[in-house]
């Protein structure tokens, strides 16, 4: 069967009686938002390696904080709330990372210093051997 055996009426149409009951036809408008526009990253495990290791002045849970709120932000479509979020998030985290990095080469700068000025003190230094302690002291005591 083709259509052309179905005659309808010009003023009526299936499941409805006619024409004039049917109700105007609207068009649909789908809000894309920024399309092409990447979402603002969380940084939520850089934050939480930051938390974990040091955390010096809470900068880590701070940073880890932020990244929680930009991903709340992200899901509830807010994106300047979740960019601001995210901003101060990385910032957190990068001077926490920075002072991360920079307390253990201090101490291994330290420890370079101190192995130098052990090893051109007089002679040798036997700081394991018997009188090592003494010697030490010694070396500190002037």
């Amino acid at each position: 069967m083709d259509n052309a055996t179905y005659s309808y009426s010009t003023d009526c149409t299936p499941l409805t009686n006619c024409k004039s009951a049917r109700k105007p036809a609207g068009s649909t408008v789908v809000n894309m938002g920024a399309a092409g526009k990447k979402p603002p990253s969380d940084y939520l495990v850089w934050s939480l390696c930051n938390t974990l290791y040091v955390n010096f002045c809470c900068l880590g849970f701070m940073a880890l904080i932020y990244s929680i709120k930009a991903r709340d932000q992200k899901t509830l479509g807010d994106m300047r709330a979740a960019q601001e979020c995210s901003d101060k998030a990385k910032w957190y985290n990068i001077l926490a990372s920075g002072w991360n990095m920079l307390v253990p080469l201090l101490f291994l700068g330290l420890l370079v210093l101190l192995l130098v000025h052990l090893g051109s003190s007089e002679g040798t230094f036997d700081f394991f051997g018997e009188d090592g302690f003494q010697s030490f002291m010694k070396l500190f005591g002037r």
